[in-house]
């Protein structure tokens, strides 16, 4: 069996804040619920009087589709512009700052 190595790879990482426009847009939770997606525990969830549904979460979109941001997320942007989200309860782990 052969090891593998992860390349190093340098990213900006900002940890999420409402009302920075970090997100690409929001999704009603009734809808999140309704569909199944995932896990709706830790979303951020913000009340919307203008909206149906009245509770909608932020999310990014990737090429694989909606990410859904959880309280302590990072948005993660690499050099392709390619954004990610990470889990604050990760990130430590898997990032250190680049000189």
């Amino acid at each position: 069996m052969k090891k593998y190595t992860r390349t190093a790879l340098e990213v900006v990482a900002e940890k999420y804040e409402l009302g920075k426009g970090m997100e690409d847009g929001f999704q009603s939770l009734s809808k999140i619920v309704t569909n199944g997606w995932i896990n709706t525990d830790n979303l951020v969830k913000i009340q919307k009087d203008d909206v149906e549904g009245h509770i909608v979460c932020p999310f990014i979109s990737t090429k694989r589709g909606l990410i859904f941001i959880n309280e302590g997320d990072y948005i993660i942007v690499e050099e392709s512009d390619d954004r990610h989200v990470c889990g604050g309860n990760k990130f430590d782990g898997r990032f250190t700052p680049a000189n």
